[in-house]
């Protein structure tokens, strides 16, 4: 799931979901476009990702990617 587009679709501003889900604008900007700067990708920490999936009332998992990236070290 797109949250950009979840949130769009409940005609909620990045303020209001970032102020409900206790981030900062810029943190929740960060994480709608996937990057912590540019180019590097976002990681946010779960108790971030379990608060937006609140405000935006989704279940944790429609949030992760699928299928999961391959995060075994190489």
């Amino acid at each position: 799931m797109n949250i950009q587009r979840r949130r769009a679709a409940l005609h909620y501003s990045q303020e209001f979901v970032a102020y409900n889900a206790n981030l900062s604008r810029f943190a929740y900007q960060q994480l709608e476009h996937g990057q912590s700067r540019p180019g590097s990708p976002a990681n946010p920490s779960l108790i971030n990702i379990m608060a937006v999936a609140q405000v935006l009332n989704v279940s944790l998992d429609e949030l992760l990617p699928d299928p999961w990236p391959d995060l075994h070290v190489k």
